[in-house]
């Protein structure tokens, strides 16, 4: 059995994350909310889904987000000619030696940014999903191991559908998270404005996959009281008894939900999960796992609808730890 976690390791943990965090929005220019929901999928050892127009910096938080945790990033542009070796890699004829050797994919790498996922046909998208799910890519008949951590970073833009492959519900529910990423408020663009021609700043490199694996190892101990535990089951029972919902979120998203709670507690320097850290992440964890009905396919705004009516009408108690 574990040892229960003590207050102050957490919290000298949670100080190694805002370190991060400052690191990162030192590149960064948008809202800090982006980055903590990336650290929340990290530690809770799930993926990202990063949505918004084109021009938002997706690439540039992903990168920033890399080098800060001190690990491999590998970009992969996806296309319609794109084949599933290219992403996972192949075995290639040594012509010195007469013997075949494994040339890795792109896919063996702590952190993968998959750009423009939905572009690629769905045999290629099935290898990334066996990479997302099992940790694994399998390469003529053979399974090799990915390399721990790993993050797949996933971005998809909201225009220009023409010709891309939709996401099915099954990969979607692979992300643990879905990240929007608007428009940055004034101040940010003139920021970006002001600092443009010259020299881009970098951010330090603050933990390595060896640090990464133990904060994951402590989020994964976060106690949560069986209270918690109910409102998670319940938040996700709502979304399924919905009149607008066609298909709710699954168990699997009641797990998600559980453990990226259990990151947000890490973040906010606590050894235990609170139903307002559940609350904190519904929307990130829950609506891009929803399925409505067709006349509202497609409109985010009822998809939030949904969460925040869960979140409204859906008891709790605010003193469960």
């Amino acid at each position: 059995m574990n040892a229960p976690l003590g207050s102050e390791e957490v919290q000298e943990l949670g100080r190694r994350l805002e370190v991060v965090r400052r690191e990162v929005q030192r590149v960064f220019l948008g809202s800090s909310s982006a980055v903590d929901t990336l650290l929340v999928a990290l530690l809770a050892r799930g993926h990202v889904l990063l949505e918004g127009v084109p021009g938002v910096a997706k690439t540039t938080l992903a990168k920033a987000f890399a080098h800060a945790l001190g690990s491999t990033l590998r970009r992969i542009q996806f296309t319609p000619d794109l084949l599933p070796a290219d992403i996972t890699g192949t075995y290639v004829l040594d012509p010195r030696t007469g013997s075949f050797s494994l040339r890795q994919g792109p896919v063996f790498s702590h952190v993968v940014l998959a750009d423009e996922v939905n572009r690629a046909p769905a045999k290629t998208q099935s290898a990334l999903l066996e990479a997302m799910q099992e940790g694994q890519a399998t390469i003529e008949g053979e399974s090799q191991a990915l390399p721990q951590p790993f993050l797949v970073l996933a971005t998809q833009n909201p225009v220009d559908l023409e010709g891309t492959y939709p996401l099915p519900e099954a990969q979607l529910d692979r992300f643990l998270v879905r990240l929007v990423l608007g428009y940055p408020d004034e101040r940010a663009e003139v920021d970006m404005l002001r600092a443009h021609g010259e020299s881009p700043p970098e951010c330090s490199v603050v933990l390595d996959p060896a640090a990464i694996l133990e904060l994951q190892r402590v989020t994964r101990h976060v106690h949560a009281e069986v209270e918690v535990l109910e409102y998670a089951v319940a938040l996700c029972r709502h979304t399924r008894q919905n009149t607008r919902v066609v298909l709710g979120a699954s168990p699997r998203a009641s797990l998600a939900l559980l453990q990226a709670g259990k990151a947000h507690a890490v973040l906010s320097g606590r050894p235990f999960a609170m139903p307002d850290d559940l609350r904190a992440v519904a929307a990130a964890v829950l609506a891009h796992r929803l399925i409505l009905v067709p006349d509202l396919e497609g409109d985010e705004a009822a998809r939030q609808k949904v969460i925040e009516e869960a979140l409204a009408k859906v008891p709790y108690s605010a003193a469960a730890k």
